[in-house]
């Protein structure tokens, strides 16, 4: 259907922007950082930019799920994303100056991250409205092939124009950005959530919003899970510690061990789009959950660069599987009124997971260095999957996905 084919095209085209912009971003902090630190001090400058985008996530994501519920949900995509815009053509700017103040980058990365903040919740419950809820296993994981679409190429185009030119990544970001946007206003789907009867206030309803996740064990148990392992073995962080001090392969090298990630996790998205997991959900996750944990403790112990990308694509397979059920777990298990809230809560342990698990790596790396922080996430992550399989028994039990 058209509508669909827009919102997958915008949803292509933004992570690909991030993606690169990103991996410029990175780059460009710990070469700055390497000018006057060692490694371990650098590292903590990567943590930072995590922690500047983690921060406004926290501050806004609940409020925005409210809000998610209550206003047009396209309209705060497309929105969100022209300030995404905005962040590229300042990342830019910096770039042309030459030498750009690690102070404006990383509050430049603060603004991005409270566009992801409006953004996620919005989007997340916007899809259901454009295929509906019998069409949604499927349609994730086309969500996910876009997603990982843009996770390939990004990180490897990424390390091809950063080995070129770092102004020229922002360059490519900002057009991208604004193609998104471009496709997101394009879209027919009306994004207005059906009136509630009986409105609540704004604290109200996040209010509500909390109570229903604590109270669904599945969703509680799902989204708590993807906290506390990707905030233990998390490695998108280490890449370029680990391309640039440890397997010695530069910014292309940075780029190929970025993209493998999302290679082993495109092609299973892609043989999932095709043939969802319909039964035993619970254990096909956890059991992939232990999977991303054994590849991280692989890529910690590797010096040789064929074996740290081949525990990356093997991981990205691993965690597309367990994203791609925890997805249709929490969209199945909540109504369209809730969506925006229940997103947002999700969005939250995402955001935590990810960008405070950039500075939890980056600490962790000051404390334990980078191999250790790699070795000490995956089993770190192993743990978590046996302690979680017993603190919520109905989530390794549940079985049907449709």
């Amino acid at each position: 259907m058209r509508d669909f084919r827009l919102l997958w095209f915008g949803r292509v085209v933004a992570v690909l922007a991030i993606q690169i912009q990103s991996s410029a971003l990175l780059w460009q902090v710990y070469e700055i950082a390497r000018r006057d630190h060692p490694v371990a001090e650098a590292s903590l400058y990567l943590g930072l930019v995590g922690l500047c985008q983690f921060l406004p996530l926290l501050a806004f994501t609940l409020p925005a799920g409210a809000m998610a519920d209550r206003r047009d949900r396209k309209t705060t995509v497309w929105i969100s994303i022209l300030v995404e815009a905005a962040c590229a053509g300042s990342f830019l700017l910096m770039a042309l100056h030459g030498a750009p103040p690690l102070w404006g980058l990383l509050a430049v990365a603060a603004v991005f991250g409270a566009a992801r903040a409006f953004l996620a919740p919005a989007s997340q419950a916007f899809l259901p409205m454009v295929v509906g809820r019998k069409a949604l296993p499927p349609a994730i994981a086309a969500q996910s092939i876009a997603f990982q679409t843009g996770a390939i190429a990004g990180p490897a185009l990424g390390g091809v124009i950063v080995g070129v030119n770092v102004p020229l990544a922002y360059a490519v970001s900002l057009g991208m950005f604004l193609l998104a946007v471009a496709a997101f206003i394009l879209i027919r789907t009306s994004g207005k959530p059906a009136p509630q009867a009986n409105p609540l206030s704004p604290v109200e309803a996040v209010k509500e919003g909390l109570a229903y996740v604590y109270k669904t064990k599945i969703v509680l148990g799902a989204i708590s899970l993807d906290l506390v392992v990707v905030l233990l073995a998390g490695v998108a962080l280490l890449t370029p510690i680990f391309a640039r001090d440890i397997l010695h392969v530069g910014p292309q090298g940075f780029g190929l061990l970025r993209a493998s990630f999302g290679v082993g996790a495109m092609a299973v998205a892609i043989y999932l789009s095709r043939f969802p997991i319909v039964r035993h959900g619970g254990r096909w996750m956890f059991a992939a959950v232990a999977v991303f944990g054994l590849c991280t403790l692989t890529f910690g112990l590797s010096k040789i660069v064929w074996l740290s990308a081949l525990a990356l694509l093997i991981g990205g397979g691993a965690d597309m599987i367990s994203v791609n059920i925890r997805q249709t777990l929490i969209q199945l298990a909540t109504p369209d009124h809730m969506r925006g809230r229940v997103s947002s809560v999700s969005m939250l342990f995402i955001g935590a997971s990810n960008e405070l698990g950039e500075a939890y790596s980056g600490l962790m790396v000051r404390m334990l260095g980078a191999v250790g922080a790699a070795v000490f996430g995956g089993v770190g992550a192993l743990a978590a999957t046996g302690a979680w399989s017993a603190m919520f028994p109905g989530l390794r039990k549940a079985d049907k996905l449709t």
